[in-house]
C-alpha cells in the first residue's frame, strides 16, 4: 500500500485569504480604542467548547496555558471554562470574562454564528476575541485554527486511496459529517465532497448532533439498515470520536475490512489504525495552533501589532481581513505514526502499544 502521508500547506483552500497586514486593518484590531499597553501581569480568558473530544483537555488547554505563562515571565493570569458543548453556557460564560475584566478573550466557539453578540459585549467591553479553532462570528480581532476544508479534502482523499481499484461511481460511502452549529463540520464536509464527488456515490449522509459517538452510532446503524450490510464499500467520517462509534455499529452488524476515516488523532484512534479498524486520521499539530492563539492573546492584551504572528487574512460571515495563523495538517495511516505523533511527542509507543495492540505495532515497527 503506498504511503498515505498528505501533507497540506495551510491557506490553499476556499476561506479567503489574502497577503498579510496588520490587525490595524482588521475588524476589532488594534485601533485608537485599543487598551494602553500593559505589561506581563495581564489576564486572560480562556473558553473551549466540549470536553466530550479528547483534544481539549488533553493537549489545546495545557499547551496555550504554558504559552501564555512563557511569553509573560510567568506572571499572567489564565481564567478557564468549558462550555460542556452548552452554548447557552458558553454565553453566560463570556459575560462572567467580561464581568472578571479580562484583557483578552480567546474563544473557540460552540456556535459561531450564536455566539455573535457575545463577541460584541466583549469587544463593547474593551477586551479584544481571539477565535481559536472555529471561527467565531462578531467582531474578532485574530483566528487561528487549521484549513479545514483541506482536512476534508485530505480525508476523502484518503478514503478513495484505502478504497483502491473499488473507487467506482458504483461503490457507496457513507458521511457523517460533524455538528451544523460548528462551521469547521461545514468546511470539513466541503473539503471532502469536493474529493468524493464524482467517483463514488454518497449513499446516506448525516449531520451529527454536537459530534457525539453515540449520535454517530446511531446513523451508522440507519445506514446499514437503509443501504444493506454489504453494499458499504466504506465511511467519511469527521472526526475520531465518531468513527469510534460508527466501528461500534459496524461490528455490530457483522461489517469489517472497509475503511474509516477520522480526525484529530486521538489516541483511541491511533490504536483502532495500528489494529486495523480505521483507516486514517487527520494529525493535526496543536501545538503550533495554541501558540499562535497564545501569543497573538498577548501582544492584543499588551496593545502590540499582530504583523509579525498572523501571516494570513480570514473572512468570516461578519468580519473582514481578520489576522489568521493556519496549521498545515496531515494524513495519519499505519504507515506514518512513527514520523508524526510519535516524532512530536504526542504519544510514546508504549501509549499506543498496549496489550491487544502490542502485536500489531511489532509488525508495524512502531516505536
Amino acid at each position: 500500500m503506498r504511503r498515505a502521508a498528505v501533507a497540506v500547506a495551510a491557506g490553499a483552500m476556499a476561506i479567503s485569504l489574502a497577503a498579510c497586514g496588520s490587525a490595524e486593518e482588521a475588524g476589532g484590531g488594534n485601533d485608537s480604542t485599543a487598551s494602553a499597553a500593559k505589561g506581563d501581569d495581564i489576564k486572560v480568558g480562556l473558553l473551549l467548547p466540549e470536553n466530550q473530544t479528547a483534544r481539549y483537555e488533553k493537549f489545546d488547554r495545557p499547551l496555550i496555558e504554558e504559552k501564555i505563562k512563557e511569553l509573560t515571565n510567568d506572571k499572567a493570569t489564565i481564567d478557564y471554562n468549558n462550555a460542556k458543548q452548552d452554548a447557552n453556557l458558553q454565553a453566560q460564560q463570556v459575560d462572567t470574562m467580561i464581568t472578571n475584566k479580562v484583557d483578552v478573550l480567546i474563544l473557540d466557539a460552540v456556535d459561531a454564528k450564536a455566539i455573535k453578540n457575545s463577541v460584541q459585549k466583549a469587544v463593547d467591553a474593551g477586551i479584544k476575541v481571539v477565535a481559536y479553532d472555529r471561527l467565531a462570528e462578531g467582531p474578532i480581532s485574530a483566528y487561528t485554527s487549521f484549513d479545514n476544508v483541506a482536512v476534508g479534502k485530505t480525508q476523502g482523499e484518503a478514503l478513495l486511496t484505502a478504497l483502491g481499484d473499488k473507487a467506482t461511481k458504483d461503490s457507496k460511502i457513507v458521511m457523517i459529517n460533524g455538528s451544523v452549529t460548528d462551521p469547521n463540520a461545514a468546511q470539513f464536509k466541503e473539503g471532502a465532497h469536493s474529493a468524493l464527488d464524482g467517483k463514488v456515490t454518497i449513499a446516506k449522509e448525516y449531520d451529527t448532533k454536537e459530534w457525539k459517538p453515540e449520535n454517530a452510532n446511531s446513523e451508522m446503524e440507519a445506514a446499514i439498515s437503509a443501504v444493506g450490510k454489504n453494499n458499504i464499500a466504506g465511511v467519511y467520517s469527521a472526526n475520531d470520536g465518531m468513527a469510534g462509534g460508527i466501528i461500534t455499529a459496524l461490528k455490530a452488524a457483522g461489517i469489517s475490512d472497509i475503511p474509516v476515516t477520522g480526525q484529530d488523532a486521538e489516541l483511541a484512534a491511533v490504536q483502532r489504525i495500528v489494529a486495523g479498524e480505521q483507516y486514517m486520521s487527520v494529525y493535526k499539530p496543536y501545538a503550533p495552533e495554541a501558540e499562535a492563539a497564545a501569543e497573538m492573546a498577548v501582544a492584543l492584551a499588551q496593545g502590540k501589532s499582530l504583523d509579525s504572528i498572523a501571516k494570513d487574512k480570514v473572512d468570516s460571515g461578519s468580519a473582514k481581513d481578520v489576522p489568521s495563523v493556519l496549521v498545515a495538517v496531515t494524513s495519519l495511516t499505519k504507515d506514518n505514526i512513527n514520523e508524526t505523533v510519535i516524532k512530536d511527542g504526542v504519544y510514546t509507543a508504549n501509549e499506543i502499544c498496549t496489550g491487544k495492540y502490542k502485536a500489531a505495532c511489532d509488525q508495524l515497527k512502531i516505536g
